[in-house]
């Protein structure tokens, strides 16, 4: 066991108490997400996990040992627990090889060419050896996202903490941080992923927090939480995630049928029309015109729309079966240039024998 949570509280001065008796129990190569509505205290859970804030009572056991104690280094602990934050927190006077090798030589007495070669391989390891010279406020911020767990990850860590590592970037920028994540987690990196991206949280995975009513309110691998909750709190906000689901197998399925349900669930759900226009444009230029005319009579697909009512964002994923084909580098040239215009961020992979496709639909702003 990596660690160990009891009966953690963290009362502010104010009274506000968003943890009143948290206990939970994390293994080495566990991703747990937390989720749950704003202020019940996750991104809390994790500054006190990482001892950025003290807590009020209760006790983390970190290798079998208590953080909380009196005498016990945190900076020892910190340098075992990365944390990458919302804001990037780069030095904008140091380029990106030097923020990310200032810490190994600091605090592990690392040579400054040990650091550098481990900077430079972890840079290449999330698509940036070409950046490494580079300033911060040269990249994008996707790119200084990525910079950041690269700085995290050059210090060795046991575990990562991720506090809504999406949530400060443009929605194009959203899939190139989620994919360095779930590398990550497919090399059995440890990690407790505060996010907003249930589709993320799904996929990416094995264990699900709920937190809510001071603590974690129900917990359970993401088949259980997202597919069978059951706590009144956990399916209230499961419900606030409108999910649309088809799949396509058959040699001439009804695509009218299909759309006429696109165009209902929208209205439904009072969905805009301007995020009802997006969705069917995805599902005919990327499902019928570019994905199913490439499989013909072999297509084996399966797509999804999930509603968030809250964020007023939609998530697509797209999986088919077959060999690789990459629809938005090999697709009809006008259907990918309208697919991109429907979609604020899209990212493909091949994984396991299966095609996937992952995306965000955003309503347009109007200025």
């Amino acid at each position: 066991m990596l660690l160990k949570v009891e009966h953690l509280k963290k009362q502010y001065e104010n009274g506000t108490t968003p943890i009143e008796d948290l206990n939970c129990e994390i293994n080495e190569g566990d991703v747990v997400s937390l989720i749950g509505p704003s202020g019940t205290g996750k991104s809390t859970f994790l500054n006190l996990l990482n001892r950025l804030e003290e807590p009020t009572a209760g006790k983390i056991l970190f290798n079998g040992e208590d953080t909380t104690a009196k005498g016990y280094d945190i900076h020892l602990l910190r340098r075992q627990m990365g944390m990458v934050f919302q804001s990037f927190h780069l030095f904008s006077h140091l380029t990106v090889v030097e923020n990310i090798m200032l810490a190994p030589v600091k605090l592990l007495n690392k040579s400054r060419q040990e650091a550098y070669d481990t900077a430079v391989r972890l840079l290449a390891a999330v698509g940036l050896a070409d950046k490494a010279k580079n300033y911060p406020s040269e990249l994008s911020g996707g790119q200084q996202q990525r910079v950041a767990i690269v700085r995290s990850l050059a210090m060795e860590p046991k575990v990562l903490l991720f506090d809504e590592p999406t949530s400060a970037l443009d929605p194009t920028m959203v899939g190139e941080v989620l994919a360095v994540i779930r590398n990550l987690a497919k090399e059995g990196m440890t990690m407790i992923i505060v996010t907003h991206e249930m589709n993320f949280a799904k996929n990416v995975s094995n264990r699900v927090f709920y937190l809510d009513e001071g603590g974690i309110y129900e917990e359970g691998t993401p088949q259980q939480i997202f597919g069978n909750p059951q706590k009144e709190k956990t399916r209230q906000f499961i419900g606030r995630l409108k999910v649309f689901r088809r799949s396509i197998s058959a040699k001439a399925p009804d695509f009218m049928e299909i759309e006429s349900a696109i165009t209902a669930f929208g209205m439904r759900h009072m969905i805009g029309a301007d995020l009802i226009n997006k969705m069917q444009v995805v599902f005919e230029e990327l499902c019928l015109t570019t994905i199913y005319d490439h499989y013909k009579d072999q297509t084996d697909m399966e797509f999804t729309y999930e509603y968030s009512e809250s964020m007023d964002t939609i998530e697509v994923e797209v999986q088919y079966r077959g060999e690789a084909f990459d629809p938005l580098q090999e697709g009809d040239a006008l259907s990918v240039i309208l697919i991109r215009n429907a979609a604020e961020s899209l990212a493909y992979e091949y994984k396991d024998g299966r095609n996937i496709v992952r995306g965000m639909l955003k309503k347009r702003i109007i200025a």
